[in-house]
């Protein structure tokens, strides 16, 4: 087994798909597996479409993952929840941003489901 590195993928959507490329592909966005391509102009704004949802806080793992924070049923990012129980105002998930996220969030999903 090498060490090579993850595939960091490109961070790009449209209509909510997410590009399946490596990050920094030459040309188009795509989405395996479909027809669905996209250049820069035309991905979505990175604002998530959730925000302002209701929602409730989500389970927590033995060490207290998401801490408080509720599952975005549009982006799949754990965000925090206002006073009235909304979802604040958020960018849409794009990638865990460190090792430790991505594994705390895989233990989550793997725990709870997609419908924690």
């Amino acid at each position: 087994m090498t060490d090579t590195p993850p595939t960091r993928w490109c961070l790009s959507r449209r209509d909510g798909a997410v590009c399946t490329r490596a990050i920094g592909h030459a040309g188009l966005h795509n989405r395996a597996g479909t027809s669905l391509m996209w250049s820069d102009r035309e991905q979505d704004e990175p604002g998530c479409r959730g925000s302002g949802a209701t929602a409730q806080p989500a389970p927590r793992l033995d060490d207290g993952f998401p801490a408080g924070r509720a599952l975005c049923p549009v982006c799949l990012g754990f965000v925090r929840l206002t006073d009235s129980g909304a979802l604040w105002r958020h960018d849409a998930f794009r990638g865990a941003r460190s090792d430790r996220e991505a594994s705390r969030r895989a233990d989550w999903f793997n725990a709870f489901g997609w419908e924690g």
